[in-house]
């Protein structure tokens, strides 16, 4: 995996003079919505253009962030790519203007998050691999680049990150990383592996979404029940 793009950051240096992989496309977007759910999850608690801002920038990239710091990978991508920065508070202004109609699209938006997962997933599961990590290594940078974000997010504003309390969201990213984990362990190529880790965390999330699958949860009785 050495020399893929996961361990040389979209910058704006390189997004004008060298050519953009599809890849970089998809997580520009996935970056975008991550920051509009980020952001739209702010109006819900009536805070103000920071507000907004704050968490439109820590859904967007804070999972990255994370990965990166606990790889060392410093200065973290989303530092050095003022690009992804500025796409988090583009996305953030979004909302804070036009709340109201993204609301209405708000199925389009989830379509979108699901295929950010999958982008989100695929890269951290790269560059986890790229750093030599064992598999539970690989499978945690993966979920923890997707989810990561929107657990801070959930932090920030007092609630249980939803990545832990319902949805078939942090799951789908894990058994992405397992997929590419899989296609490295066949000698695919490090493209086909990225590829098969975005379609196995999107497949995944898109099935979980219109079927309304979730994991099992632990039921307790309330005390004195018999």
């Amino acid at each position: 995996m050495k020399g893929n793009f996961c361990s040389r950051p979209l910058s704006l240096h390189r997004f004008y003079l060298e050519p953009m992989t599809i890849i970089d496309y998809l997580d520009i977007v996935g970056t975008f919505v991550f920051a509009v759910a980020g952001a739209f999850r702010a109006t819900r608690h009536h805070l103000d253009l920071l507000g907004v801002m704050v968490l439109a920038v820590a859904t967007g990239v804070g999972g990255g962030m994370i990965r990166d710091m606990l790889l060392g990978a410093t200065p973290v991508a989303a530092i050095q790519s003022e690009l992804y920065l500025g796409v988090c508070l583009a996305g953030g202004l979004v909302v804070f203007f036009a709340s109201s109609r993204v609301a209405t699209q708000w199925n389009r938006v989830m379509i979108m998050d699901a295929i950010g997962l999958g982008v989100f997933a695929a890269i951290g599961a790269a560059k986890g691999l790229a750093f030599g990590l064992g598999p539970i290594g690989v499978m945690i940078m993966a979920a923890l680049t997707a989810t990561g974000g929107g657990a801070v997010r959930d932090i920030l504003v007092r609630e249980v990150p939803a990545v832990i309390k319902h949805d078939f969201y942090a799951t789908a990213a894990l058994l992405g990383g397992a997929a590419l984990l899989g296609a490295d362990a066949l000698g695919w190529s490090s493209w086909v592996q990225i590829w098969t880790a975005i379609g196995v965390t999107s497949g995944l999330r898109f099935y979980a979404m219109t079927r309304g699958v979730g994991l099992p949860k632990v039921n307790v009785s309330k005390e004195g029940d018999a």
